[in-house]
């Protein structure tokens, strides 16, 4: 059984497909049509709700997230707001200012955009976000009717208006600092089964033995974290489950911090958990993860289900990979570590063995004259998947490359390290002769496909750009952004 608040309301559901996302289960069951279904795939925003989670300490963090490719066990503990918690009058800001500003046409898109838009009110924390940050919160919601200024001034105007629910209101505890006692205790308590009488089943244990313990029971199980693309073979696939272990409720698999010389992630930390501590050390991270989906999808996805999926596109194995990463593995036979380049074997193929998961990342610390270069080339600044990404590790000592890591992702059947260029670039003056050399030596590294998103031609003249871009960014008075598209 799980339990959770829906817009000020405890429900508990004692028997429900595993495979239900949020989304269906609020329109579906409970009626609650608000919620919109448009891509089913966590692209459009139209299914945008806004969950609360209790931490360690008892305090509350409130996160918008894609309710059409989020589980319904997965609000185990948890609280989840709907626009149906602002039918009452005069309603929030955000909700006054569309219609004052225009911001809705069809209306569509329209509960999305205004659960985003209430999320980042929540976390404004008494002053007005700037622009950046509205634009962020945004990046995660399409119209197609209005255009986005009549949002985006929208958005301004609410964020300098204060809503003061009253104590009886579905919403009274949003931007709060404190979650309810009761849903803290909830949160912390064991470990849960939600099932169906001889259907699929989900598992959500709360520490590591009992994790490894389901694991060695049932090893053809499937680790589900933020969902945010195990989701698409339901939604998109149309597939059944059978088995879901969802590993979001383990805390040591959420820790981030610095042990010595390497900053520990955990495999069930969200890129919006990650983002600060790994930025602080390598500040190429932060354009890049701020253009890893939409903030919507940063808020549930987690770097060790980036890892373990195993795409060649996935954007954080490339960087990682160039930082010298260490992937620890935990399972039946207790933990291992390898490195993170030597986890990928072939397209979708991974050294996983039955049983197994990922544990955590070790990211080494910067050396002296260590820099890191991250660029990503895609069609859409926001919310889009790479087409190459290039990440570049170099120690550069009285102008000469003492050493270098280059790794893209993209650009192969996995993401991998350019070997051949690397071996042109170390010992070699930094400078545009040796970085044409190695551009040169890249089409030894790689014989990249062609496919809907780039050329095999575009994509090695791209992976050669980028590398001399390194060049420029580094050489140039001016700084140059660590990310790009196409």
């Amino acid at each position: 059984m799980i339990e959770f608040l829906l817009n000020g309301r405890m429900e508990k559901v004692d028997q429900a497909d595993p495979n239900l996302s949020i989304l269906e289960w609020l329109r579906t069951k409970m009626r609650l049509t608000a919620t919109k279904e448009g891509c089913a795939s966590g692209d459009c925003g139209a299914c945008t709700v806004i969950t609360g989670t209790p931490d360690q300490s008892g305090s509350i963090r409130y996160e918008a997230i894609n309710s059409c490719i989020s589980l319904l066990g997965s609000l185990h503990g948890k609280e989840l707001i709907t626009l149906e918690a602002f039918q009452q009058e005069p309603g929030h800001p955000v909700q006054r200012a569309m219609m004052e500003k225009h911001g809705a046409q069809c209306g569509f898109c329209t509960p999305g955009i205004v659960m985003s838009l209430v999320a980042l009110h929540a976390d404004r924390e008494g002053t007005a976000p700037d622009d950046h940050r509205l634009l962020e919160a945004l990046s995660g919601n399409l119209c197609r009717c209005t255009g986005y200024r009549p949002i985006v001034d929208a958005g301004r105007q609410a964020m300098v208006q204060a809503w003061i629910p009253d104590a009886t209101h579905p919403a009274a505890g949003l931007g709060s600092s404190q979650a309810p006692g009761e849903l803290t205790a909830i949160h912390r308590g064991s470990s849960i089964t939600l099932t169906t009488p001889g259907g699929p089943r989900y598992d959500a244990p709360v520490s590591l033995d009992e994790l490894r313990t389901l694991r060695r029971t049932f090893p053809e199980s499937r680790l589900v974290a933020g969902s945010t693309d195990l989701a698409l073979e339901i939604t998109q696939q149309l597939k059944t489950l059978d088995h879901l272990i969802s590993v979001e409720r383990v805390a040591e698999l959420k820790d981030c911090k610095q042990q010595g010389e390497e900053l520990v992630i955990g495999a069930a930390a969200s890129y919006q958990r990650f983002r600060g501590p790994l930025s602080g050390l390598w500040p190429a991270f932060d354009s890049m993860l701020e253009r890893l989906g939409s903030l919507q999808i940063r808020n549930r996805g987690t770097l060790g289900g980036n890892i373990a999926n195993a795409s060649p596109i996935g954007d954080m194995p490339p960087p990682l990979i160039a930082l010298g990463a260490t992937l620890v593995l935990d399972g039946p036979d207790g933990e291992r570590r390898l490195p993170l380049e030597n986890f990928f074997h072939d397209y979708k193929q991974t050294d996983l063995k039955p049983g197994e998961f990922v544990h955590s990342v070790r990211v080494p610390v910067p050396r002296a004259n260590e820099r890191l270069y991250i660029y990503k080339v895609s069609k859409r600044l926001d919310d889009d998947i790479s087409a190459v990404l290039g990440a570049f590790r170099l120690t550069v000592d009285n102008g000469v490359v003492t050493d270098c890591h280059l790794a893209f992702g993209g650009m192969a059947a996995t993401p991998a390290r350019a070997l051949w260029a690397e071996a042109a670039l170390k010992g070699q003056p930094w400078n545009d002769d040796s970085v044409t050399a190695a551009i040169t030596a890249l089409a030894s590294d790689f014989s990249p496909l062609t496919d809907a998103r780039a050329s095999a031609g575009y994509r090695l003249q791209v992976a050669g750009n980028l590398l001399r871009r390194a060049l420029l960014a580094s050489t140039s008075s001016e700084t140059l952004m660590v990310t790009d598209y196409a």
